[in-house]
This record gives structure tokens, C-alpha cells and sequence, in this order.
């Protein structure tokens, strides 16, 4: 039973984009933000989007964060039929399971932990469930699998027709260590930590679920803190960008770089190669840290890498140009392409620049798109031939990767604004999803002038958390025709909080996003 389980989740792992599933942050283990197999949205029925259902939860919150967006899987064997099931996670050590159709609760679970570490926290270590639980097959048809890292630090495996734990839990990483989306490919959980979140290194992590053996890797930069976590390539290569922290490659100290592992025999995370920008030592001393999961895509016989940062530009990297770890070192700055500064010309480390996720994909004519949301105002040397708005809190820029005679480059194609701190993409058979977050980015008190009104005062005392709390707004989901740039469908204001480190999802039809209120949002098309 054992061996046929391993198999099934090796399937799975070359073959969940043949359903209609979301079982992972950014819809596949690459990151790219593309759901392949969408058939309900399209250009004309995505007009008439309304708010099917919305459940207020229970979930405590811990700092700025409450719930993280969900992950969709349909034809899940219940006890009373097949339905499509929608699973939230929230930092409490809470999992919520609810029927799509109807948004009607189906099991909800909280998890005994080992580790209490207070109410307290912080801003950047709040403490709770930080990760995006991901979805693996179970032991047979209409079977499957949660896994999802508790705050203690165990990884737990939860029946996701009813919310019962099928396995006891396994040490998987230190507590309180802040993992971020998890991903699974061939028997394998991966994912990373930042902040040094309860004295953890920064690391990949890996588990391989049947052998229980845990490894980890530290590439000696800052925190790993892509939204979505690490973006796996069909070689089982694990790309993540490192944070703050210097980069010097003749002693392998990776700071504000995206760095390469793999497992070797001995499932053991070994340094495979890694890129990092020309200015990333500039990069560094401007806190503009390399804070965005990369997406991983093959086109054209290229095995492309698109990664950006809060400094607000992208690059274009070849995977195999950056591979191996001996000198020379300058071909782990190669890029076969980069963009002008698209956003933060005030060179911010807050408030500005690229936060959330991207989202790329081939169109039916067979060309490659990328989209990039992003807070603040565009910058002035970036432009497209359409420009819809002006981008002062934040919006989102689509460019084409095209190869002319071996030459690779960036193209605009087109940019909206005014999004209120544009965060994640999500492309679905044509359409473009963005969501602005609403939320107050400001790290600092920003400089109010005389005529402005006054900054909210904090909610719950004087700091950081309290004046973001008391100072964000809510957040909005966009429909674009991922063509043009044309806005379909916006939630409007029907949405009354706001969301931090979270994002939504859409699939089959229906976009569902969760704020820090404790309400979860489902918009679908009109029946």
C-alpha cells in the first residue's frame, strides 16, 4: 500500500494540471500563477461575477495576518457525494473546509500544538500557521491529502474529505520558524523560512514523506520569503530568492539572490547553481530585497526564470546558464533580459515595489505573457503601448517575452492603475485576476503634509502592527482581459477588510479571496 501511495503521488505531481484543481499556491509547483485547465471563466461570462456566498470565521488573528487563501479540489469522495471543497488555513493552527457550491462549512480543525509562544509576536514574526497548506492524492479515487506545517513545527497530513489526521505528525523544522507556501513534487514537501522567525536559520526545507527524512539547506542570505514559496522546475531543481544580506559567491554567502538546490541520493539539499542581480550588494544596502517567488516556464527550448524584487525591475534568466557552483562566478549574473525600473521611483524599501506574486503563460497564438502587481506609483521611464489609469497606490504591468534571432526581450503590452496595493496574479483561460490588497504598507510613519488629513491613530498601542491595523482599507478583486487590459468585472467595494501576506484564487468559475476580518469571499459567475 505503501509503494502505491508513493506512486500516486508521483502521478500527481506530473499530472494535477489534467483537473480543475487548485492544490497549490500559485496553481502548479513552478509558481506561474497559470491555471492551464480553467474552462468556465471567459471574456464574456466573467462580466456577470457576483458574490455568491461569504462565511465569517472564528479565527483569532496574530499581528496583521488571520487567513491565507485557499486551496480548491473538486470530486473529493464525501459522506454524502462528490463535491468540490474549499480549505482555508488560518494562523490560529485552524483549518476550515467549506462546500464551493453553497459555501456551506463541511469540518473545521484546530491543531493541538506542542509549542505556545504567546499572544505576543510581531510584525514580521507573528507565530501561528504561516504556510499555504498544498494537496497530494490519498490511497485511491476521490481520496486526498492536506499537508500543512503547524506552529510547533510538525508536519501534519489531514483527510480532506472530513478534516481526520491520517498520520501522526512529523517533526518537520524548528517551531515558530515561519514557513511559507508549501509545494510537493515526487513524494517530496519543500518549502522556506524568513525573518529568522524563532532563532530558525533561513533555509529550504525539505521532508520526503516516505522515507520521514528532513533536510535543509542555507544559502547564508536573508529571509526566503517569496508569497508563494519555492517554484519547483520538472528536474526537481528548488528555486528561492534570499533576502536581505550580502552576496560574495567565492565564499557561496548568497544574500538578495535566487538560489538553486536539489536532493542527492542521500535526500539531502545540496547548492546547485543560483543568480544574482548586478546590483545585488546595491540591492542590499537599499533594503530592496528579493522578496517574490520566481516562476519557473520553458519556452522555445529555453528553461526560463522570471524573478523581480521590491526594487521593481524583472529579470529574464536561463536556468541552465546559472547552474553549477565552481568558478567563474559572472555567469551567475547573466540575464538574457531586464526591464527598466517599472515602479518605486522614490527607491523605497516600503510601500513600493513588487510584494506579492506573478503570474505567467503562454496565450493560444503561442506567446509568452508575464504579470507583475506592484505598490506605489509607476515609475517615469517605464511605458506601454496601452496605458489604462495612473498608478499612484499600486497596479499591475503585462509584458511579452520574445526571442527574435536568439535575442530575448521584455516587451510591454500593457499597464493598469489605480490598484490599491496591486499583490498577486492569477491567469485563468484568457482572463487576468489581480488583487489589491487595501492594506497600510507603510513601515515607517510616512511624512504627512500640512494640508493632509492625520494618520489613524494605532489600533491596540503605539507600533508598527497598530498603525498599518488602523490605517489599511480593503480589498478589491479585478477581472481583466488578459489581452488589452480591458477591466471586465471589479468587486468594488462589496469587500470591507483587507488582507496582509495573503492573496486569493480563482478557479472553475469562482475567485475567492479572505481578509483580516475573518470573512472568506466567494465571486462567481451568474447563473
Amino acid at each position: 500500500m505503501r509503494k502505491l501511495s508513493l506512486l500516486g503521488i508521483i502521478i500527481f505531481g506530473s499530472m494535477a494540471g489534467w483537473a480543475a484543481d487548485y492544490v497549490t499556491d500559485g496553481s502548479d509547483p513552478a509558481r506561474t500563477g497559470w491555471v492551464k485547465d480553467e474552462k468556465v471563466f471567459n471574456k464574456t461570462n466573467v462580466k456577470t461575477m457576483k458574490l455568491l456566498w461569504k462565511v465569517k470565521l472564528d479565527g483569532a488573528t496574530r499581528q496583521m495576518h488571520n487567513m491565507f487563501p485557499p486551496t480548491v479540489i473538486e470530486k473529493v469522495t464525501t459522506s454524502s457525494g462528490p463535491k468540490e471543497i474549499a480549505i482555508v488555513s488560518g494562523i490560529s493552527d485552524d483549518l476550515w473546509a467549506f462546500d464551493t457550491a453553497t459555501g456551506k462549512q463541511i469540518w473545521h480543525k484546530h491543531f493541538e500544538s506542542t509549542y505556545d509562544g504567546g499572544p505576543g509576536g510581531s510584525t514580521l514574526c507573528p507565530g501561528g500557521q504561516t504556510d499555504v497548506p498544498v494537496i497530494g492524492p490519498g490511497s485511491g479515487p476521490g481520496k486526498y491529502t492536506l499537508y500543512t506545517v503547524s506552529w510547533d513545527g510538525r508536519l501534519r497530513e489531514v483527510n480532506v474529505a472530513d478534516g481526520e489526521d491520517l498520520a501522526v505528525p512529523q517533526k518537520f523544522m524548528p517551531a515558530n520558524a515561519k514557513p511559507w507556501s508549501l509545494n510537493l513534487v515526487n513524494g517530496v514537501i519543500y518549502t522556506s523560512n524568513s525573518q529568522g522567525c524563532g532563532g530558525t536559520a533561513n533555509a529550504f526545507f525539505a521532508f520526503d514523506l516516505a522515507t520521514k527524512k528532513a533536510s535543509a539547506f542555507v544559502p547564508g542570505g536573508g529571509g526566503m520569503w517569496g508569497r508563494r514559496g519555492v517554484a519547483i522546475g520538472p528536474d526537481g531543481t528548488v528555486y528561492m530568492g534570499t533576502g536581505d544580506g550580502t552576496y560574495y559567491p567565492e565564499t557561496k554567502t548568497l544574500g538578495d539572490a535566487i538560489v538553486a538546490v536539489k536532493e542527492d541520493a542521500n535526500q539531502q539539499l545540496q547548492l546547485t547553481g543560483w543568480f544574482a542581480p548586478p546590483n545585488a550588494n546595491w540591492m542590499h544596502t537599499r533594503d530592496l530585497d528579493i522578496n517574490v517567488s520566481p516562476v519557473l516556464i520553458d519556452y522555445k527550448g529555453k528553461h526560463l526564470m522570471i524573478g523581480t524584487s521590491k526594487e521593481c525591475r524583472l529579470w529574464l534568466v536561463d536556468r541552465d546558464a546559472i547552474a553549477g557552483t565552481e568558478p567563474p562566478f559572472d555567469k551567475h549574473s547573466e540575464m538574457l533580459d531586464r526591464t527598466p525600473l517599472i515602479c518605486n521611483p522614490a527607491v523605497r524599501y516600503d510601500a513600493a515595489g513588487v510584494w506579492g506574486a506573478m503570474a505567467t503563460w503562454i496565450d493560444p497564438a503561442g506567446q509568452l505573457y508575464v504579470a507583475v502587481p506592484f505598490l506605489g506609483p509607476m515609475s517615469d521611464v517605464y511605458h506601454s503601448p496601452i496605458e489604462i489609469g495612473k498608478p499612484e497606490l499600486g497596479g499591475v504591468a503585462v509584458l511579452k517575452v520574445e526571442e527574435n534571432a536568439g535575442k530575448w526581450h521584455f516587451t510591454p503590452a500593457w499597464s493598469y492603475g489605480d490598484i490599491d496595493q496591486g499583490d498577486e496574479a492569477i491567469y485563468s483561460n484568457g482572463i487576468l485576476f489581480v488583487n489589491g490588497a487595501g492594506e497600510d504598507t507603510y513601515q515607517s510613519n510616512p511624512d504627512v503634509a500640512w494640508n493632509e488629513a492625520p494618520r489613524k491613530p494605532a489600533v491596540g498601542g503605539n507600533n508598527q502592527t497598530g498603525n498599518r491595523i488602523g490605517n489599511s482599507r480593503h480589498a478589491t478583486i479585478y477581472a481583466f482581459d488578459s489581452a488589452n487590459g480591458k477591466l471586465l468585472w471589479s468587486s468594488g467595494d462589496q469587500i470591507t477588510s483587507w488582507n496582509h501576506g495573503s492573496g486569493m484564487t480563482a478557479i472553475n468559475g469562482k475567485a475567492y479571496i479572505d481578509t483580516f476580518d475573518g470573512t472568506v469571499y466567494c465571486f462567481g459567475i451568474a447563473k
